[in-house]
C-alpha cells in the first residue's frame, strides 16, 4: 500500500501499514555545498512527518539476518501450523539474501556465518527447495568447507536437536534448577542479562525434556556432516581459561545429575520455571519483545503439554503477525520492533530541525509516549528499589523497560508542549527510575543494574552473543545528556559519578566504545553531546583528543563510516565506507565539540546534502545498529533518516 493510500484511510487500519521498510531508492539529486541545507532540512522533515501514524508513533523495520525467519519456519513445523504457502514465501526471502559465494552473512557485506548458513539451508530444504539447485549446491559446498554441522554454535545445535538432526546429549546442560538458586548465589538466574535469562530458562525446560519433532526424510541434512553422522564430533567446545575449565567440569557434573536427578527437586524446578514464563507473557503475546525469548518460551510450554488452543500459546502465536513483513521478496520476521525508540528519535530530530514544541505531530507523538510509560514491576527490581517509571523499546514489553529508551523519550518530551501536570509527572517518575538504575561504577546498563559478571562468558552454553548487561558509554552518555538538558551540572552526585565513569572509559585514541551502535563513531557521537549538555568544558584535552579522533577518520567524500569488524580490529576504529547515520554521529560530536565552522563539519554537511534522495530521506543498506557485537547486528530502518536530520538541524542552529 502506498503512503498516499495509507494517509487517505479514514479508519485506523493495520498498524503495519505505517511500518517504514526499505524500498528502491529514487535517484539522489546530486546537489553540493551547504547552501542547500535549508532545502535538505525541509525535504527530510516532510518525509518524516508523512510517515507518522495517526496514533502518533513512528515505526521502521528492524533488519537482521535470516536466522530469525528460518527459525520461524522451524517453529511452524514444530507446532504443526506451517503452510506451504508461508514456507514458499520464507524460502523466497532467504534465497534473496544469499551471497554469490553461497553463504549467508550476519550483516550487509559481512563474511559468511556457518550457523546462519546451516539454518538457512535447512529451512530451504524443509520448504522443498531442490537440493540440487545451484543455490543449494553452493551453500552446501561452503558449509562443508567450514567444517559442517559439527562446527555450528550451541543455539543452532539445539534447534537441530529439536528437529532430530543432532543428539541432545551433545548440547550443554542447562538445568531448570537454576531458578531455585537464591539471588545471593554467585550464579543465579538474575546474574544473566534480561535477554539471556528470558532464553536460558525456557531452553532449560526443553533441554531436560529433550523433545524431538522430526522433519521429513527429504529434508534431512546428512550431507552436511563431512565424515558422516556416525563419525561426527559430538564433544562440547572447551574453553582454555580457568573459568572455562571450571564450567566444563560443572557441565560434566550436571550430566551425572541428569542421569539420576532428585525427582522432587526437578519437579519443583520445572513448576517454578513454568510459572516464571507464564507471568512474563506480554499483552501482545510476546516475551520480552524479542524473538529468541518468545520462541523458546512457546517451545517450552508446548513441550510441557500446553495445547495450541490454550490462551497462552494462542496469544503467543498470534503475536507474530505484528512482527512479520511480506513484500515482493517474500516473508520475513523481525527479531524485535522499535516504535518507542523510533518515536523518541524522530521527535528529537524534528525538534533539532526547528519544529515548534506545539507542532501537532510532536504533541501527538508526545501524548502517545506518555501512555507508554511503565508503572508496573519487572525483573530490574531484583537489584533496584526505585519506583517504576521507565519506557520500553516495543509496543508491549512492560517487564523490561530500558534506560536508553527512557533517556531518549524524556529528552523528546522535554521539547514538546504537553499538559504540564502530565509531562511533569512523567519526567519526575522517569528520572527517579533512571537514578535508581545507576550501577556502582557510575554507568548505566540497558536493562539491569550491576549486571557485570564477566565469567559467565566462559560457560559452555555461551558461544553466541552476550550473557550480561554491564554499563556502557553510549547508554550512560544518553542519560548524562538528559541530566544536562534537565539543568543538572557537575556537583550533582549521580552526574559526577557518571562523568567519572565516562572519562575512565575513554580509549587511548580518544574515542568511546559503542555497545549498541557501530561502534566508536556511535560511542563518541553520544559522549561529546552529553558532555556539552551538562556544561563540560569543550577545551578539555580529553574532548580535544576525541575531536582529533573524528577529524582523522573523515573519508574523502566528506562522510564517515565504520566497519563492523572494528569490534575486533583496532585498526578499523572509525574507518569504513561512509553512511548517513555514522556521518551524522560524527557531526553531532564535532558540533558539540565546537567544530561547527570547521572544514570537516562543512564537508560532512555537504555529504549529507549531496546523498539525500529526492524524496527527502537517505539510503543505508549497511547495518549500523548492534544487538550483540558481530554476532547479531541490526539495521534500524529509521537511523538513516533521524540522525542525519538531527545533525543538519543542529548544524543550521550553530551557523
Amino acid at each position: 500500500m502506498s503512503w498516499a493510500a495509507v494517509k487517505e484511510k479514514k479508519e485506523k487500519g493495520d498498524p503495519r501499514e505505517y511500518l517504514i521498510v526499505d524500498r528502491p531508492a529514487p535517484h539522489t539529486h546530486g546537489r553540493d555545498g551547504v547552501e542547500d541545507l535549508e532545502e535538505a532540512l525541509d525535504r527530510a522533515v516532510d518525509w518524516l512527518l508523512s510517515r507518522q501514524s495517526p496514533e502518533g508513533w513512528w515505526w521502521a523495520e528492524l533488519g537482521s539476518n535470516v536466522t530469525i525467519t528460518a527459525e520461524h519456519l522451524f517453529l511452524t513445523h514444530i507446532l504443526g501450523i506451517g503452510t506451504q504457502e508461508l514456507w514458499d514465501k520464507i524460502a523466497r526471502y532467504i534465497l534473496s539474501e544469499q551471497r554469490p559465494e553461497g553463504f549467508w552473512a550476519n550483516w550487509y557485506g559481512g563474511p559468511g556465518d556457518l550457523s546462519t548458513t546451516v539454518e538457512a539451508y535447512l529451512a530451504l530444504k524443509m520448504a522443498g527447495v531442490d537440493p540440487n539447485s545451484p543455490a543449494m549446491k553452493k551453500a552446501r559446498e561452503w558449509i562443508l568447507s567450514q567444517g559442517g554441522v559439527e562446527k555450528t554454535r550451541v543455539f543452532t545445535k539445539m534447534w537441530l536437536s529439536m528437529l532430530g538432526e543432532w543428539p541432545w546429549e551433545a548440547t550443554p546442560m542447562v538445568p531448570p534448577e537454576l531458578i531455585l538458586l537464591p539471588d545471593r548465589f554467585p550464579v543465579n538466574l538474575y546474574s544473566f542479562a534480561s535477554w539471556a535469562r528470558g532464553s536460558i530458562l525456557p531452553l532449560a525446560i526443553v533441554r531436560v525434556l529433550k523433545p524431538v519433532w522430526p522433519i521429513s526424510p527429504y529434508a534431512r541434512i546428512d550431507e552436511l556432516f563431512p565424515r558422516g553422522r556416525a563419525n561426527a564430533d559430538l564433544s562440547l567446545p572447551r574453553k582454555k581459561s580457568i573459568w572455562g575449565r571450571f564450567f566444563y567440569g560443572v557441565d560434566k557434573a550436571l550430566r551425572s545429575y541428569e542421569r539420576r536427578p532428585i525427582r522432587s527437586l526437578r519437579k519443583i524446578a520445572l513448576e517454578r520455571a513454568e510459572e516464571w514464563i507464564l507471568v512474563r507473557q506480554e499483552a501482545d503475546g510476546c516475551w520480552g519483545g524479542i524473538q529468541p525469548a518468545w520462541v523458546y518460551s512457546l517451545l517450552a510450554l508446548y513441550a510441557l503439554g500446553y495445547p495450541l488452543q490454550s490462551p497462552v500459546l494462542a496469544r503467543g502465536i498470534a503475536g507474530f503477525e505484528r512482527y512479520g513483513i511480506e513484500d515482493e521478496r517474500g516473508f520475513r520476521l523481525q527479531s524485535c520492533i522499535s516504535p518507542v525508540w523510533d518515536t523518541g528519535l524522530a521527535m528529537c530530530a524534528l525538534q533539532d530541525a526547528g519544529l515548534p514544541s506545539d507542532h501537532p505531530a510532536l504533541v501527538r507523538a508526545g501524548t502517545w509516549l506518555l501512555g507508554e510509560q511503565i508503572f508496573v514491576g519487572g525483573d530490574w527490581q531484583v537489584k533496584c528499589s526505585a519506583r517504576p517509571g521507565g519506557w520500553a523499546f516495543e509496543f508491549d514489553n512492560d517487564v523490561y523497560p530500558d534506560t536508553d529508551d527512557t533517556a531518549v523519550v524524556m529528552m523528546a518530551l522535554l521539547g514538546t508542549s504537553l499538559p504540564e501536570e502530565n509531562k511533569g509527572f512523567a519526567l519526575r517518575r522517569g528520572l527517579e527510575w533512571l537514578l535508581g538504575m545507576q550501577s556502582r561504577n557510575g554507568g548505566w546498563g540497558a536493562f539491569d543494574r550491576d549486571n557485570t559478571k564477566a565469567f559467565l562468558r566462559e560457560i559452555p552454553f555461551a558461544d553466541f552473543g552476550e550473557l550480561r548487561d554491564p554499563p556502557s558509554a553510549d547508554v550512560t552518555a544518553h542519560i548524562v545528556e538528559l541530566l544536562g538538558r534537565l539543568g543538572y551540572r557537575p556537583g550533582f552526585r549521580p552526574l559526577d559519578r557518571a562523568l567519572r565513569y565516562l572519562l575512565r572509559e575513554q580509549e587511548e585514541d580518544g574515542s568511546w566504545y559503542g555497545r549498541w551502535g557501530v561502534n566508536y563513531l556511535y560511542g563518541t557521537g553520544a559522549v561529546l553531546p552529553a558532555l556539552a549538555a551538562c556544561g563540560w568544558e569543550m577545551a578539555d584535552p580529553r574532548v580535544r583528543k576525541a575531536v582529533q579522533f573524528l577529524l582523522a577518520r573523515q573519508n574523502e567524500d566528506g562522510g564517515w563510516g565504520e566497519d563492523i569488524a572494528s569490534y575486533g580490529r583496532v585498526e578499523l576504529r572509525g574507518r569504513g565506507p561512509s553512511t548517513p547515520s555514522q556521518t551524522a554521529w560524527a557531526l553531532l560530536a564535532l558540533l558539540a565539540g565546537g567544530e561547527g565552522q570547521g572544514e570537516a563539519v562543512q564537508r560532512g554537511i555537504a555529504y549529507l546534502v549531496r546523498t539525500q534522495r529526492e524524496d527527502g530521506t537517505w539510503d543505508e543498506p549497511q547495518f549500523t545498529g548492534t544487538g550483540f557485537p558481530t554476532d547479531f547486528m541490526i539495521r534500524y530502518g529509521l537511523y538513516r533518516h533521524a540522525f542525519p536530520l538531527m545533525a543538519l538541524g543542529r548544524a543550521r542552529e550553530g551557523r
